[in-house]
Parts: structure tokens; sequence; C-alpha cells
């Protein structure tokens, strides 16, 4: 398997979910402004969205968006790792991966095009109340996001809450996700995730 990435983006992810896996895959990263790759190819002609994630499987099918890849990889590679299709439980990961890309994701979209007075405030407040949701998930002390096992909703909340730093926004008010995020970054897994994109130093 190929994955084509952009450092730091929500593809970061999918990375991590693939380190997770222990299975054999490639890395390749993509411009996704220029839709160009590392190796000088046409993003677009990899993927006609010219958008990050995209899972290259070794019989050539592509599977973009970052939750169906996750779930995929998981499922095909670690069978049994995620909760059974048809249990609560699977439906409670899902509910997780959903939230997180349609409230969480897309609420931190708006700081890269470049928000100012009261308009960033506006936004700040969206976003602190949707964090604010995942604070009071995790008031039961619970381990991971969905429970007592890691999961790629881990992955992602990780991810896409690593962006606070470089919007400068406040983590603090959050200590429960905070926890959380250091449980997650301390994991061999994502180490060398984050070390392959250049987002860390050995």
């Amino acid at each position: 398997m190929k994955l084509y990435f952009s450092p730091g983006a929500c593809s970061l992810a999918s990375h991590i979910t693939l380190a997770e896996s222990g299975v054999d895959y490639q890395i390749e990263r993509a411009d996704i402004r220029a839709k160009k790759t590392a190796s000088g190819g046409d993003f677009l002609s990899v993927s006609p969205r010219g958008a990050v994630p995209v899972l290259v499987l070794d019989d050539g099918e592509v599977l973009t968006e970052g939750v169906a890849i996750m779930q995929y990889v998981a499922d095909s590679a670690t069978p049994g790792s995620l909760p059974a299709a048809g249990t609560l439980a699977r439906a409670r990961l899902q509910e997780a991966l959903n939230f997180i890309s349609t409230e969480v994701h897309k609420t931190y979209s708006p700081f890269f095009r470049g928000l100012e007075g009261a308009a960033r405030d506006a936004q700040v407040a969206v976003l602190n109340a949707r964090l604010g949701l995942i604070e009071a998930r995790l008031a039961d002390d619970r381990t991971w996001l969905c429970g007592a096992f890691f999961t790629p909703a881990d992955a992602y909340l990780f991810t896409v809450t690593n962006w606070s730093k470089g919007i400068g926004h406040d983590l603090s008010a959050f200590p429960k996700l905070e926890a959380l995020r250091a449980r997650i970054a301390a994991r061999p897994a994502v180490h060398k995730a984050m070390l392959a994109e250049g987002l860390i130093t050995a």
C-alpha cells in the first residue's frame, strides 16, 4: 500500500493508523496546491479530488477520505482490532470519527484562510464548544476516546488538535484532552509517523 500525504495535514491520522497496523507500506508527499507528488508526478492522476489522504492499494485500487482509509486499514491489516460491524461499540467508533470529521476538523479549517478580529473570536468560540464536548466525554477518565482501546479516532483527534499550536489556540482549558494527547504522542507508531513526515526530530 502507498499513502499520499501532506505533512501534518489530516492525512497524518491515516499515516498513524498504517504505522499502528504493522503492515508494509510506502508514503509519498503530495503538494496539494501545486497538485504534484514528491517524485514529480501529477497528483490529480492519482486522485482527481486532489486532496490527501489517498491510499493506493496493492491491486491499484484508490481509496480516499481518512475515515474510510483508517477503518479499512485496521479491519484488513489487523482483523478484530476494531469493534465488530453491527455492534454498538463500532457505532460509537464511527460516531467519534464522524464528529471529529464534521464538527472538529471543519471547525479548524477557517483559521487556515485567515481570520481576524470578531470573526476569529467567533470561530474560537465554536471550536472551544466542540472541544468542550470531547472534554466532557473524557470526564469518566477513560484511557482512550472510545474507551479502553486505542482506535483511529484517537489518531484523528490528535492530528486535528495538533493544529491548535499553529493557529495560536490555547488547549489548556481542556486538561483531559491534553492528557489524552500526551498518551497518544507517546505511542511508538505516532512517533514513527511524525518523524517520517518531518514533524519531529529523532
